[in-house]
């Protein structure tokens, strides 16, 4: 029992080292420096990171909701990461890229891990709106909008300076992959929106039973207007 609660926090120690000095870490990663153990703790720390904001949010509909969000939102971000990240690997290795497999991972594992330690620190403000603006849903679905929208500019940043780390020591199509990163978050952007549409839903409207997925129709962008318009009294 001591020995798994001990593995816990080393896992979590490996995510402050990277909060702390993320250099240092993208140094190391390029220097290929325990990176089976960077990439397991990283896993395991923004997991649960994820599941606790997940859980929160589903937590404005009902338990059921609650306990869906807590698997669902790192499914959602793993899943993103997992169908994106061949091609941004092949197309980098097409144009000159000698970083391996495991460090374009690790690098990807750390702007998700970033982004869940940011979602993890919003927890308090929308745990607050939750309890304070219980019939607001609209509301609550444009916050948590929001704020997944700063953390993921936050993690894009860091995984575009991670890439560009790794890329100093191949200096022939840096260019390029340059470039090619640039049209790859935007894949992933795309991705993450249809993959989280997919998914839903996280939240749960207010009288409705507990769904476990939702029946695909519409889109997100319209359903984003449509709550924007019912806040402003527009519907």
């Amino acid at each position: 029992m001591l020995e798994k609660k001990a593995s816990g926090i080393k896992h979590f120690d490996i995510l402050i080292e990277l909060l702390r000095d993320r250099q240092s870490f993208l140094q190391e990663i390029s220097e290929e420096v325990r990176l089976q153990s960077k990439a397991n703790s990283l896993l395991v720390s923004s997991s649960i990171c994820f599941a606790m904001y997940g859980c929160i949010i589903g937590a404005s509909h009902s338990w059921q909701q609650a306990l869906s969000g807590a698997i669902k939102m790192p499914a959602f971000y793993l899943l993103t990461l997992i169908i994106c990240f061949p091609t941004l690997f092949f197309f980098n290795v097409l144009f000159g890229s000698r970083s391996s497999l495991q460090q374009h991972f690790v690098i990807l594992l750390t702007a998700v891990s970033v982004i869940s330690v940011l979602l993890f620190s919003f927890a308090p403000v929308t745990l607050f709106f939750l309890i304070t603006t219980p019939n607001s849903y609209q509301f609550f679905k444009i916050l948590n909008v929001l704020i997944f929208g700063i953390t993921g500019s936050f993690g894009v940043k860091f995984l575009y300076d991670g890439m560009q780390l790794l890329s100093k020591k191949d200096e022939v199509g840096k260019g390029t992959r340059t470039t090619i990163l640039r049209s790859w978050l935007l894949l992933y952007a795309f991705v993450g929106m249809q993959l989280g549409w997919f998914l839903r839903p996280f939240f749960g409207s207010p009288g409705s039973k507990f769904e476990l997925f939702r029946q695909v129709g519409g889109n997100f962008y319209l359903d984003i207007v449509r709550a924007i318009g019912e806040i402003l009294g527009l519907r």
